[in-house]
């Protein structure tokens, strides 16, 4: 099976997400067809476990790996399926690899069968639970951790699962209306409310609550008729997907639809808000917001966030829990210059209402910036900023000099070394990855020569890369900044400048901890002629084909890079990283290859970790930071909603609270800020930054003795 390798494997963690915010695509839907579903379980059996670079068997094991993912996604929030349904779909769990080789599928049909049959029950009690009403005072409690909940054991249980959620649903929307007026109120200088509306015992007869009913009965019926309008290929390819991932998470079969997606993601074509996001456990959850976006520019929406719901300026949400990934995302594009109003729920559990102008990239935002700062002891710090490892490879195809960020990287730091150059801090933190080829080239930028990272395929076959540029453009003391956001070639990247003791690296616990490369393999390419006129496009795998290796032989899989110096931060309370998703690669070793240590200035490591105790110790946002992470996490654990009028409000004003605290500190964007401080000089922001200020005192008070303070002329 020929494999179209992605920009020839050379872009690593551009892969990262199902679907990018792109232009809109045309796709015919596919229809069902016996035959072409299986024609794709055999290729699935059989180029999954031959091409896939762990080569997993397919066989009972992971046919229950396959069986888990597949019920999860079926019914990720448990709503709908009692505990006998799942006991019934239960006796395919070991099956499945039997099914995919004989090309007789029949849990897909069972699982939709069962399925649509709980849809059409729970959409029979809506209207009957709503007219029931509810009684906003009486304190109920709701678990929203999927994982926590148990499968409803009969009809009444589930019954009374769902009369808990819409009593909270109506209950949430009126909140929401009682501040949308008391805001509007407020604009117009007039005194705030005290009527029933919000007040009393005819709370359920005010117009707030009419209005809270009915748009939760709308919503729901809408949502209901998503569910039953889910055709039979659908299931059929979340079935296929579900057997994908179970051999690691970027492992995903891809329909056609979304592998028109993935050309879009892949093209750059960025018009709309400009995060990347995937289906996660029914939730559509942010895995990458794009520098130079509309919403990086916004400044509110983060990675891991979960999108709740979706609006247009001046019109009613669209809820998109449990909607397909091609769908939400259709809600979210839009035309350059409007207005898309985003409900988010962070991982803390909070919830933030955020508006964003849809825009095109801002294209010298996603470029390298650089600015010269100073350090307590007045000495010249260089600052680089690299957003992503991009380069333009239509230039290359078309045989002329496109952008990259190596040149980028180069000019800038020559520009700085003009000014005179003690110190440099190289900043890698929400670096998603790029191209592969600019890591190892920009590490050579600080390096003699030598290896960088090891590259070992499916076959087993190692190679190693290296840094054959001799040319040495900064020799002085380096300083890299990395999070939880930073991934693949940004881990490569600082692994090797650790490695070579080259660099001090400053950060969380862990990067992200993705050291896989994937590749598209399309499925019509090893059909023959006559086949493939016909059966309708049989979509294309994104598989995973290769894994990096630092030069001491330890992968930058699972673990990424733990920091010399790990600093606090307000991402400490996430759970996000290779290390949560399921059924990722592990983290293991190959030999380490020959390597000459760095010999020239650089840090005392363990002077460097005694003074960062001491200067985070003494520093108010610091301590603030922890402190704002640690409420974070707690509040991540309460996981029971309260489903009653002064408990759920009461949950609101403490996320509120928290989140104007935080604000007030200066660790998050807060909606008076986006337009300022985004329009600030880069010099200004990095005077405010904590990490870059660790950064600028350890090159005062951590370098080696004896060691130049002057880079390399």
């Amino acid at each position: 099976m020929r494999l179209i390798r992605c920009l020839a494997a050379v872009l690593v963690g551009a892969v990262l997400c199902t679907v990018s915010d792109g232009a809109r695509a045309n796709i015919k839907p596919v229809r069902f067809d016996a035959d072409r579903n299986r024609i794709i379980a055999y290729m699935l059996s059989h180029q999954l476990p031959a091409q896939h670079y762990s080569h997993i068997p397919l066989d009972d094991t992971l046919s229950r790996r396959a069986y888990t993912l597949y019920l999860r996604q079926l019914d990720p929030r448990k709503r709908f399926l009692l505990k006998t349904d799942v006991d019934q779909l239960a006796a395919f769990r070991d099956h499945i690899d039997d099914e995919l080789r004989r090309g007789r599928m029949v849990l897909p049909d069972a699982g939709r069968e069962i399925f649509n049959e709980r849809v059409s029950q729970v959409e029979a009690w809506l209207d009957p639970l709503i007219a029931e009403g509810f009684d906003p005072d009486r304190e109920e409690y709701l678990e929203s951790d999927a994982k926590k909940i148990q499968w409803a054991e009969n009809g009444s249980a589930l019954r009374e699962r769902w009369r808990l959620i819409l009593k909270m649903e109506i209950l949430d929307e009126y909140l929401t209306i009682l501040d949308r007026e008391e805001k509007d109120r407020e604009k117009k200088g007039a005194p705030r409310d005290q009527g029933p509306g919000r007040h009393g015992k005819d709370l359920t007869a005010s117009p707030q609550w009419q209005e809270a009913v009915k748009t939760i009965r709308k919503r729901n019926r809408l949502y209901f008729k998503r569910l039953r309008e889910t055709t039979r290929q659908e299931h059929y390819n979340r079935y296929f997907d579900a057997v994908a991932r179970a051999f690691d998470p970027h492992t995903n079969y891809m329909p056609p639809t979304s592998k028109e997606d993935f050309d879009i993601h892949m093209s750059g074509s960025l018009e709309g808000i400009g995060a990347l996001l995937r289906e996660d456990d029914g939730h559509i959850k942010v895995v990458r917001i794009i520098p130079g976006s509309a919403a990086e520019r916004q400044g509110q929406l983060q990675a891991e966030d979960i999108i709740l719901s979706v609006a247009e300026k001046g019109r009613e949400p669209v809820s998109i829990a449990d909607m397909r990934i091609r769908e939400a995302v259709s809600y979210i594009r839009g035309p350059k210059g409007t207005e898309v109003i985003l409900t988010v729920k962070k991982p803390d559990g909070s919830r933030q209402v955020i508006p964003i102008v849809r825009d095109v990239v801002q294209i010298e935002e996603t470029y390298v910036k650089s600015a010269l700062i100073k350090s307590p002891a007045g000495r010249s710090i260089g600052y680089i900023r690299i957003p992503s490892f991009y380069r333009d490879f239509n230039a290359v195809r078309d045989n002329k000099k496109g952008r990259n960020v190596t040149d980028d990287t180069r000019r800038a730091l020559r520009g700085l070394r003009e000014k005179g150059l003690d110190g440099l801090i190289l900043d890698l933190r929400n670096n998603g990855g790029g191209a592969l080829t600019d890591a190892v080239d920009i590490s050579g930028l600080f390096l003699v020569d030598g290896p960088v990272v090891q590259v070992k395929n499916s076959q087993g076959l190692t190679r190693i890369l290296d840094d054959e540029d001799p040319t040495l453009l900064y020799d002085g003391p380096l300083i890299v900044l990395v999070n939880q956001f930073s991934a693949s070639a940004s881990e490569i990247l600082a692994a090797a400048l650790q490695d070579y003791h080259r660099a001090l690296v400053i950060g969380g616990e862990h990067t992200h901890g993705k050291g896989t490369v994937q590749a598209l393999m399309d499925l019509n390419r090893n059909l023959p002629l006559l086949h493939l006129k016909k059966y309708d496009d049989l979509g294309a795998l994104k598989i995973t084909i290769q894994k990096f290796y630092r030069v001491t032989g330890g992968s930058t899989q699972y673990k990424g890079v733990e920091p010399d110096i790990v600093a606090p931060s307000m991402l400490d309370y996430m759970e996000t990283g290779e290390k949560y998703m399921d059924y990722s690669l592990p983290w293991d070793t190959v030999n380490p290859v020959p390597y000459q240590t760095w010999q020239g200035p650089g840090f005392d490591r363990a002077r460097a970790r005694t003074e960062s105790r001491r200067w985070i110790g003494g520093s108010r946002t610091f301590r603030q930071i922890r402190v704002e992470a640690e409420k974070a996490r707690e509040r991540r654990k309460k996981t029971r909603i309260a489903v009653y009028l002064d408990g759920m409000k009461r949950e609101r004003a403490e996320a509120e609270q928290a989140r104007k605290e935080a604000e007030a500190a200066g660790l998050i964007e807060g909606e008076e800020d986006r337009d300022g401080k985004k329009q600030e000089p880069l010099i200004k922001r990095l005077e405010r930054d904590p990490y870059v200020g660790l950064a600028s005192f350890l090159m005062d008070v951590g370098l080696k003795k004896g060691s130049p303070s002057q880079g390399a002329k």
